[in-house]
């Protein structure tokens, strides 16, 4: 849809107090003495008037060890006139590591601050945005970081106690204080304690965390590609994903104050993430998953379907648990990387977000809760929508991969295979070394692909993959992708941008002062011409086999048996593209090598996929009713580069 700009004509407050009033209610109805709730929060109050103070809530933790309890800095940006008028309004929140060390947005915005210590300017449009239209805008410093007391603990109990002490005082349960230091106390007689908290990336994991502890007063959360549970962050089923633990993450936004303080809790990051892989106390202290049924928030997720930092596992597995807890929900599913849906479809989802927050915290019948649940995007910014997702007639149906004619050039299809394949662990190829290749035997991947397809095949959900492989080592690593086969026009989700350009210039969102500006620069798709695209992954050291949770040495010359969880996804398959699985070792920049360099065969009658198809097995069989194909071509495909190993640290990007 094309881009509303927001740009503000400032009026005195108490006319376009007025103003407003009989725009939302002197409708015809309203006229005949019919009087109706207003469906959309209008920007009434002055931003250029608002009251910018800040507060230091108590923790109740003392996670620095320094005999006094954690505070956490609080900033708020709420418009002046309500408490005027006697009336409290609701607060909008992001929590975040972020706001001094590394910045927030497409531009790396810090919190800045005045003489007297009141921010200045707010990173990102929300305050700019939802401030004049009756909402408070609170951008909390998890403890560790900025001004904050205490100690990063990574996704832990003060983590998430940062921000969940803050919506207890938005409700009266906690304290907070004037000052870092000083006794003065302050109380939030300015709200109805109503919040929604968002952010993207770490915020958003701590949206999740505190979601999953069932704090009263949180009335929704709107995670942006969040992380769900921290060990999948690093690990795959015992496989490293990325070569440094949470001990680096606490180090890159640690003040240095908690530098100074902090060391005692450093250790304790090393000592419970061991690189073995193995599950710890640590990890389900961090396991937000499990708590999905203390939810009582409302949950508006968005995610990017190629996001391969915060990989999508995260949000699926978060999204089932909501399911099955019966939380009401409502998703965003694009082709990017690790993106802001405000850098892809802005305007969008400007007008959406501020409908969910009407609905969800003032209550207005805007009727967002009676559209469709998803919306799905199929090529760049094109978009659909799902009237719940996955979509009903979604069915798990077993896919089996056979021999081909050649060595590693295999079929997938309904019926049970038999042999084996080989595969040879070469970790300096990825995904899309393996995926070019397709049709040629090679020796680091195992490739089987279905006829060309005769009706689209659409994939909705998360898929597994179990594979019994004979490892020639006591150490072995396990990819398993899923592919789509064809030409197509995608987001260059490989590239810096993750799947969109920055252009120069801007619009506005909501209203500017001298020191915070409404206006971010514009976007627009950065695509590219590929001829197959990988849309789901899976790993998992084959150490794991017997155990999620521990991983032991292989006997070599034996066989194992272990099922991969591949990525959430919603993916359709075009007619004439062929829907592909590839087995191989590492996936180069994706997972870390095991210590050896294994050969593993696979045993193909005891290899199957497990995926979500709308139309189940009976879509599978009618698309892929054709005439038997040729071999896939032995040529070298196009795809994007390999993927980026450069984005390591939630939300850095932005």
């Amino acid at each position: 849809m094309p881009i509303r700009m927001r740009f503000t004509t400032w009026r005195p407050p108490a006319a376009a107090a007025v103003a407003a009033l009989m725009a939302a209610f002197l409708t015809p109805a309203a006229a005949h003495g019919a009087p109706q709730k207003p469906r959309e929060s209008q920007p009434v109050y002055s931003y250029a008037n608002a009251v910018r103070e800040a507060v230091w809530v108590d923790t109740g933790l003392d996670g620095d060890g320094d005999g006094k309890t954690d505070r956490v800095a609080v900033d708020i940006v709420r418009p002046r006139e309500p408490a005027q008028q006697g009336r409290k309004i609701p607060v909008i929140m992001d929590a975040s590591p972020y706001y001094s060390c590394c910045g927030r947005g497409n531009e790396s915005q810090l919190k800045t601050y005045d003489a007297k210590g009141h921010v200045v300017q707010m990173p990102l449009f929300y305050d700019n945005y939802f401030v004049p239209r009756g909402y408070a805008f609170v951008g909390v410093d998890l403890t560790g970081t900025n001004r904050s007391d205490g100690c990063v603990d990574v996704g832990g109990r003060s983590d998430v106690q940062s921000a969940k002490a803050v919506v207890d005082w938005l409700n009266g349960r906690a304290r907070a204080y004037t000052t870092r230091a000083g006794t003065r106390t302050a109380k939030a007689t300015w709200t109805n304690g109503k919040t929604g908290m968002i952010g993207k990336s770490w915020d958003a994991t701590i949206a999740n965390g505190v979601a999953a502890t069932g704090v009263k007063g949180l009335k929704t959360i709107v995670p942006i590609s969040g992380i769900s549970s921290w060990y999948d962050y690093y690990f795959a089923k015992g496989a490293p994903l990325y070569d440094s633990g949470p001990d680096g993450l606490s180090n890159y936004v640690d003040s240095p104050d908690a530098q100074a303080k902090c060391a005692a809790v450093q250790q304790k990051l090393v000592d419970g993430a061991p690189r073995t892989g193995d599950w710890t106390p640590f990890w389900t202290e961090r396991d937000y998953v499990k708590d999905a049924g203390k939810v009582r928030a409302s949950v508006f997720l968005t995610h990017g379907m190629q996001d391969l930092n915060v990989r999508t596992k995260h949000f699926g597995q978060w999204w089932d648990a909501l399911a099955e807890n019966g939380v009401h929900r409502k998703i965003w599913l694009s082709q990017t990387g690790h993106v802001d849906p405000f850098d892809f479809r802005r305007g969008a989802w400007v007008d959406t977000l501020h409908r969910w927050f009407d609905h969800e915290l003032l209550g207005y019948d805007n009727g967002i809760d009676r559209e469709p649940m998803a919306d799905i995007e199929r090529h760049p910014d094109q978009w659909g929508t799902s009237r719940v997702w996955p979509p009903s007639g979604t069915h798990t149906t077993t896919l089996r991969p056979d021999r081909g004619t050649q060595a590693g050039v295999g079929t997938l299809g309904l019926t049970k295979g038999d042999g084996t394949e080989t595969v040879t662990d070469n970790p300096q190829l990825s995904e899309t070394d393996w995926a070019a290749k397709i049709g040629t035997p090679t020796p680091d991947k195992a490739g089987f692909v279905t006829r060309p397809l005769t009706h689209d095949l659409r994939l909705s959900g998360s898929s597994t993959v179990t594979v019994t492989a004979t490892p020639t080592t006591p150490t072995a690593h396990l990819s398993a992708v899923l592919v789509d086969l064809g030409p197509d026009t995608i987001r260059d989700y490989a590239d810096g941008g993750e799947g969109i350009t920055t252009l120069t210039d801007r619009s506005c969102w909501g209203a500017s002062t001298a020191g915070d500006s409404a206006c971010f620069k514009t976007t627009q798709a950065k695509k590219t011409a590929v001829d197959y695209t990988v849309f789901s992954r899976g790993w998992a050291d084959l150490g794991n086999y017997a155990s999620d949770r521990k991983g032991v040495p292989l006997t070599p010359g034996k066989a194992y048996t272990i099922t991969l969880d591949l990525a959430a996804t919603d993916h359709v398959v075009p007619a004439g593209h062929r829907l592909a699985l590839i087995v191989a070792g590492t996936d180069k920049d994706l997972i870390d090598p095991p210590a050896d360099k294994p050969t593993l065969t696979v045993d193909l009658s005891r290899t199957q996929a497990r995926v979500p198809l709308v139309g189940g097995a009976a879509a599978f069989a009618n698309a892929t009713s054709g005439k038997p194909p040729a071999a896939p071509a032995a040529t070298t495909l196009k795809g994007v580069r390999d993927p980026s190993a450069a984005h390591r640290i939630p939300g850095e990007a932005g």
